[in-house]
């Protein structure tokens, strides 16, 4: 059966600042416009072993997701599976950090991170490793960790998403595992035996979810209570001959209080037609093969219990495959989707096809970019990353417009030959230079970028808040401050009244 979706109404360490530059301050008459960006370097320290250095330990290397915690004003920067794409050790963890936002302007400023969170169970760290690498079987995941995806639940926990699985997790606020959600069985990749297979791609893994292709966003309702995780393309099974010639990728619902996937819904990529036609010539057009691989979704956030944000990007520009992004890029977006509608495709295989089966209805999605990305950064005459890969809803500014916030993953600046032996990449197009060694006088390691662009109340009209994230200080602490207060105040006559504690206004 067939059915459609109705609508329902309804950290106390700091980092010496690192050398950050801030480019551009523009503003226009657009309803979105861009506004200034960041610099993060990759030597920068993260919090892990701060006396520490070293790509495989302490290289800053980040913004797979990002997120922004309006209640206690900080945000969290997600890092994948680290250096190595898979094969070398690699402690997975979150970034706290703090950042200013300008409530006039929107401009961000000071960037610092306040703690580095690793991710562990029974005291023991999630790793990047592969499967095989990790455990020795390609079909146990065990601790073997991609993290792509981050939230924060209204209790102060952490659902990530993860690449290998696809897997969701959830995490306490220390890092500490609580639980995986059930992953729908046609998302898990197999053999044509049945056999699970965590690390090979086509032609060894025939269905579920491609080889590095799994959750690669996630996000929540506002009241905490649905969740949402999209994989980056379409199943290696749908497609014709298979996903890598489809646009169909799967938007996957999960009930947060049991665990378990309520529906699936279809989200189209953009046509491959649609973004050659934006590339000069034909030379550097991408194949039929690349529709459902070289382009995919890299992040996606809530604005209310029906529409999202959904980030969309091609595999083009600057990056350690392509340091001087000399590929033409044609698809940096960000599109605004409704459920409304939608089929639930739970029971529907989308194989041999790459439409949609008749009587399915994908998700709503605008016609036109929320944000054209690649453009705003051409017009301010910047360089456009390959991996633009995460996406917050920031602060609300005084004329009740939003800062939009963009971040890139640099891969840690890391690049690896056929016997990963790893590199370091350098901004003046090296790729060759021994691990941690150095760039070349007058380059650098591939920095992180942050941008901010604003968007009109208007435009964003519809945003709805998420619940209340609890404040750090718990009820037990307020009743033993409230009691000692009382003592003290029984106990010693004031000689002058004096204010302890202020209580400040959060947006």
């Amino acid at each position: 059966m067939i059915f459609a979706r109705h609508w329902i109404f309804g950290l106390s360490l700091s980092l010496v600042s690192s050398v950050v530059t801030i480019t551009g301050l523009a503003n226009s008459a657009r309803a979105i416009s861009f506004v200034n960006d960041i610099t993060i370097p990759a030597d920068s320290k993260d919090l892990y072993e701060p006396s520490s250095s070293g790509a495989n330990v302490n290289r800053l290397g980040f913004l797979s997701d990002l997120y922004y915690d309006r209640d206690n004003n900080v945000y969290y920067g997600l890092a994948d599976r680290g250096p190595g794409g898979g094969v070398i050790s690699y402690n997975t963890r979150v970034e706290k950090f703090s950042l200013d936002v300008d409530r006039n302007s929107g401009a961000i400023s000071n960037f610092k991170i306040l703690d580095t969170i690793l991710f562990t169970q029974n005291g023991q760290n999630f790793n990047g490793l592969n499967p095989k690498q990790l455990n020795g079987n390609v079909a146990v995941l065990g601790k073997s960790f991609d993290p792509e995806g981050f939230v924060v639940a209204p209790n102060g926990n952490f659902y990530v998403s993860d690449e290998y699985g696809p897997s969701v997790y959830e995490f306490s606020p220390t890092g500490s595992f609580i639980r995986a959600f059930q992953t729908p069985s046609n998302l898990i990749p197999r053999q044509s035996d049945g056999t699970v297979n965590y690390v090979d791609g086509r032609p060894d893994i025939t269905s579920g979810r491609q080889d590095n292709r799994g959750f690669e966003g996630v996000t929540l309702s506002p009241d905490g209570k649905k969740l949402y995780a999209v994989l980056q393309d379409a199943l290696v099974n749908e497609g014709s001959p298979d996903g890598r010639r489809s646009r169909n990728l799967r938007l996957v619902e999960f009930d947060t209080a049991t665990g378990h996937s309520t529906a699936q819904y279809i989200y189209q990529l953009e046509s491959l037609a649609d973004i050659n036609d934006r590339i000069p010539g034909t030379a550097d057009d991408f194949a039929a093969n690349a529709q459902g691989r070289n382009i995919g979704v890299s992040a996606i956030t809530a604005l209310n219990d029906d529409e999202f944000l959904v980030l969309e990007r091609d595999n083009r520009g600057v990056g350690v495959e392509d340091v001087s992004g000399k590929s033409p890029v044609a698809s940096k977006r960000v599109y605004k989707i409704s459920l409304t509608g939608a089929t639930d495709v739970s029971g529907i295989s989308l194989g041999g096809t790459n439409d949609v089966p008749s009587g399915v209805l994908p998700v709503d999605k605008s016609t036109s970019p929320f944000i054209d990305i690649a453009e705003l950064l051409k017009a301010q005459g910047l360089v456009i990353p390959e991996k633009i890969e995460s996406l917050a809803i920031g602060p609300q500014l005084a004329d009740g417009s939003y800062a939009i916030l963009l971040g890139t993953d640099n891969d840690f600046s890391v690049t690896q030959n056929d016997d990963d032996i790893q590199f370091d990449v350098c901004t003046d197009g090296s790729d060759d230079n021994p691990l941690d060694s150095g760039c070349p006088q007058g380059a650098s390691l591939l920095p992180t970028y942050l941008y901010s662009f604003k968007a009109s109340r208007e435009e964003l009209k519809g945003f709805v808040r998420p619940t209340k994230v609890p404040e750090p200080t718990t009820t037990a602490a307020i009743m033993v401050l409230g009691l000692s207060s009382f003592w003290l105040k029984r106990q010693f006559k004031p000689v002058e009244k004096r204010s302890f504690f202020k209580l400040k206004a959060k947006s």
